[in-house]
């Protein structure tokens, strides 16, 4: 029987997905035989991130500096923009490096059985970005599921009297797939024969 901050600590580990009760007790042994090199590590990371974690004023993405490190870079494609419901789709998306233009969080997907309306989401200052000027293309990278093309759908009629060209993902992501565990080849082909909504 381990004693009750180590226990805490395991618990916690617990809640991150992928890990289990039994996993996350291995993870904790592994860090307590590696308490002064892996452990110390990760501590410092740890509170690093606490101390500088920020969302991005522009973009909704998570980072340790806002703007992001997407948006602040000017070698991106400034007229071009991905709308993503989460930050972990921005990442997939990004990790595959197929896009090169900037990014739009939503917070979430449309849901009647979960409640979450337009307004609980980031919709307004995706229009306000586009009605800003400068954007030529909005890609609607929703994830394939219901809820996602009827949030890329809405958003899709708000943004018609923009002179935008609005695009989605091709078809042949997986039904009730989400992007954050797609395969690069998958994203790449999906993007690749992105096509007009509508």
């Amino acid at each position: 029987m381990a004693s009750q901050e180590i226990e805490t600590l395991a618990s916690a580990l617990a809640k991150l997905p992928g890990l289990g009760p039994r996993s996350a007790r291995r993870a904790v042994l592994w860090l307590v035989k590696r308490r002064e090199t892996a452990l110390v590590q990760l501590l410092a990371a740890l509170t690093e991130v606490r101390e500088r974690l920020a969302e991005c004023d522009v973009c909704g993405n998570v980072d340790t500096q806002n703007p992001c490190a997407i948006c602040a870079d000017p070698r991106r494609d400034q007229r071009a923009l991905c709308v993503v419901e989460d930050v972990a789709d921005l990442w997939a998306l990004d990790r595959a490096r197929l896009f090169t233009g900037r990014y739009h969080v939503l917070g979430g997907k449309l849901s009647a059985l979960d409640g979450v309306r337009p307004e609980d989401l980031s919709i307004d200052r995706l229009i306000e970005r586009v009605a800003a000027g400068g954007i030529d293309e909005v890609v609607l990278a929703m994830n394939a599921t219901l809820e996602g093309q009827t949030t890329a759908h809405y958003i899709a009629e708000k943004l018609e009297s923009f002179p935008v060209r609005i695009t989605q993902l091709a078809h042949g992501l997986p039904v009730g797939g989400e992007l954050d565990y797609l395969d690069e080849g998958t994203l790449a082909q999906a993007l690749r024969a992105r096509r007009p909504v509508g």
